[in-house]
């Protein structure tokens, strides 16, 4: 067995699980819509995103199969954002839910990557040594970046969104769709500035983490999920995942280090 790091464990069992769920229910989570209606075999692309999620999590578990999993997650999860996610941002470039739902998965894009720059092969770093190695890794936190910048937005532009899902029990909503919007917006600045950036990697990992934890679980829990929020519900935890694998990219570089992309 092969763990490179925590984050890699979580990431392939959170991949494992929504795997399983996806064979048992066919369900689009938010990270996986925006296929066109008149997409060929469109009822099922569920399932082959299931077994996707589901071999390559278990394949990055092991140390011969790492490397071609970590290639399949990696190539997958890109491609998909190109064909399916991209164009909403091409067809409203002015809407801010095209660039929150292309950040949610250009997060699962970075971590993915991270993974296929740890595992690549002396093939794969021979013909895509751009997206392997330190260039690899450097690429996967500016996506990384740019979707966290997106995420920030989303909290000012949906204000009347975010500002409910506050739990009851925190004072001032508004404030705090308002600080945890910002708070992305900051960390998405320090990763592609290379301003702190490991730091800011780990402070936008706990804040999608404690998202999941204070509000989709409670919710969950107490059966109040409506049938999006269930979809948000796996999103919330399939992202905190993916950001872990690309916050411990940054080990070995110091917590306040300045000019490490």
């Amino acid at each position: 067995m092969r763990i490179a790091s925590a984050g890699h464990g979580v990431f392939a069992a959170v991949l494992i699980a929504i795997g399983i769920l996806g064979l048992i229910k066919s369900d689009w989570a938010a990270i996986w819509d925006g296929v066109p209606k008149d997409f060929p075999a469109q009822s099922l692309l569920p399932y082959l995103c299931a077994i996707v999620l589901l071999a390559s999590g278990t394949g990055l578990l092991w140390s011969r199969s790492a490397a071609p999993a970590a290639r399949l997650l990696f190539a997958y999860l890109f491609f998909w954002m190109l064909l399916f996610k991209l164009r909403f941002i091409l067809l409203h470039p002015f809407t801010e839910g095209a660039y929150q739902t292309t950040g949610e998965n250009a997060v699962m894009v970075a971590g993915a990557w991270v993974l296929y720059a740890w595992f690549a092969t002396d093939w794969d770093r021979r013909q895509l040594g751009w997206a392997t190695g330190e260039q690899g890794l450097r690429w996967a936190r500016v996506l990384y970046g740019l979707a966290m910048i997106a995420f920030g937005f989303s909290h000012f532009a949906y204000l009347e969104l975010t500002a409910p899902l506050v739990p009851s029990w925190l004072p001032g909503h508004v404030f705090w769709a308002y600080f945890t919007g910002s708070a992305y917006l900051a960390a998405g600045a320090a990763i592609l500035s290379g301003v702190y950036a490991r730091l800011a990697a780990a402070l936008s990992t706990l804040q999608m983490g404690l998202f999941g934890l204070l509000i989709w679980l409670p919710m969950g829990l107490a059966g109040t999920l409506n049938e999006f929020q269930h979809g948000e519900f796996v999103v919330s935890f399939a992202l905190t995942a993916a950001a872990w694998v690309v916050t411990d990219s940054y080990h070995g570089v110091g917590w306040f280090a300045v000019g490490k992309h």
